[in-house]
Formats: C-alpha cells, structure tokens, sequence
C-alpha cells in the first residue's frame, strides 16, 4: 500500500480546517483523557470562581495561540520530519484546549472574546520562524514553552487549595509543555538570542492581561 501524497492545496486546506476547529468547532484530539475526570469539583466563593475563571481562560488563550505558532511554523518547515514534529505537537496542544475550554464551562464563564487575534496573530509569528530556518523555529517552540511553563507555575500558585480540577488540568499541561521544548531542542532547535527572548515577555504579558478580561 503506497503513502498518500499530499499536495501543497491538501496541506493549505487541512490548515484552514485547523483554524475553523481552534475558533469555531470541535478541535482534534488525542486518546488521553481530560486529567480532572473523577476528581471531585470544590465549593469556591463567587470571588474565587471569578479568578480561576480568569486564569483558564488565559490558559485557553495560550492553547489557541500554541495552535496557531504550531500551524504557521508548520506551513513553512523545510523538513517533512519537522513538519511532522509542529503538527504532531499542535494536536497535543489541542488536548489542553478542550481540557481548558471544559473547565471555563464549568466556572460559568467564557473564552476569551479575542481567540481570533490570539490565533492569527501567532499564525503569522510561527510562519515567520519558520521561514527563519527550521533550527530557529524548533528554538522559538522551546521559548515559548519555557515561558508557558512559567506562566502555569504562577497559576497553580494562585489557585485556591480546594480546586483540584484546575489544579489536575494544569499540573499536566506543564508536563506536557516541558516534554514538548525538550522534544524541540533535541531535535536541532537553537536557543534564541537574548533580545529576541526578552522581547517575547512583555508581548506575552500583554495577550494574559487582555484575555483574563476579556
């Protein structure tokens, strides 16, 4: 049995349906179940709810955003291998999505209003690492991941004691986000320079503070 061959109009177009999935639809995940099934849900005042509310829904924000940098990078990899490697992890990515997007359902809120901007803007930053060359693009997945890391170790830190379904949801995306910088930079990505990483901070610090509003 021969491999498909996908052309450069199949790769657009299954592009395009991950976009309308990420915003609109039903996102492609994986076997793994969501980490907070079986754990019992706590009793939280209104304020608290409000918060935790607030900071997954950052966390759904940055999922949108992952699928976006993992698509655009992947639309302009030079390598299938590493190709591959963007949408394998950008189906991973969709696993804390739908973990996240369950989980502000459940808090009686919304997802940010502004995932559009979330995804397109990080579409077009992952197409033009990407087009930097594959080294530099694997390097800028381990950047971000490393600051995600960082961003989800202050939220489990603000969490109340009692929510241990936020807290299952998060402790398992740090995990898989540390698996996924590792994977990037054992397979030849280039750690970034340092005003580039610098850079990055405020213009993460900018995208948490707006999607925790809105």
């Amino acid at each position: 049995m021969t491999a498909r061959h996908y052309t450069p109009a199949d790769h657009f177009l299954r592009h395009v349906d991950v976009g309308l999935r990420t915003l609109f639809g039903r996102p492609q995940v994986t076997e793994r179940a969501d980490p907070a099934e079986g754990v019992a849900d706590a009793e939280l005042s209104d304020a608290e709810r409000a918060h935790v509310g607030g900071l997954m829904r950052i966390n759904h924000a940055g999922e949108v955003s992952a699928q976006g940098l993992y698509e655009g990078q992947a639309l302009t990899a030079r390598l299938p291998e590493v190709r591959e490697r963007m949408e394998r992890a950008a189906q991973e990515e969709n696993d804390h999505l739908a973990w996240c997007e369950g989980r502000v359902k459940e808090l009686g809120t919304h997802v940010s209003y502004l995932n559009p901007l979330w995804y397109f803007g990080s579409l077009t930053i992952g197409a033009l690492a990407g087009a930097a060359g594959d080294r530099w693009s694997l390097g800028f997945v381990a950047e971000t991941e490393h600051q995600v890391i960082r961003h989800l170790e202050g939220h489990l830190a603000q969490l109340p004691e009692q929510d241990q379904r936020s807290r299952a949801i998060l402790e398992q995306m740090k995990e898989d986000e540390g698996h996924h910088a590792t994977v990037a930079l054992s397979a030849g990505g280039e750690r970034l320079p340092r005003p580039v990483r610098r850079i990055m901070g405020p213009v993460s610090k900018v995208m948490t503070g707006l999607a925790y509003r809105f």
